[in-house]
């Protein structure tokens, strides 16, 4: 569930025209470059942290931020396959992410975004009755 979830969320991603390195994942996680959207790892990072969407920024090939910046963001599926999420919820929280970060410095954006994720995570306990 945890890979099927991951492809989900990056066939979401590449479908709002993110740019995933190596074009989906076959793992658990995908690094995303966040150039061709005009923000850093770190911008995004630090957007997305306020409205309790936990990712991280990494360095992505060739990349021409320093490794406090950087280029990309790393995002995967285990949290919240493990909370019982499914595919069609990983479309939801793209759809969040992407809000956030086509106007990453609106907080009142971040804050309604941040309301959202925690009403979806109220839904599901912390550890899923299928484990």
């Amino acid at each position: 569930q945890v890979i099927s979830n991951a492809q989900a969320m990056a066939d979401s991603f590449l479908e709002k025209g993110y740019d995933i390195i190596s074009k989906g994942t076959d793992n658990h996680c995908m690094l995303i470059d966040m150039r061709s959207k005009g923000l850093t790892g770190k911008q995004a990072e630090e957007a997305l942290v306020k409205a309790e969407i936990t990712l991280n920024k990494n360095m992505v090939p060739f990349d021409d931020q320093s490794p406090f910046v950087t280029s990309g963001i790393r995002i995967g599926t285990p949290a919240v396959t493990t909370r019982g999420l499914k595919e069609n919820h990983m479309v939801d929280i793209v759809n969040m992410i992407d809000e956030i970060l086509v106007d990453h410095e609106n907080e009142s954006i971040i804050e309604a975004v941040g309301k959202k994720v925690n009403e979806l995570m109220t839904e599901f306990p912390l550890y899923s009755e299928e484990w």
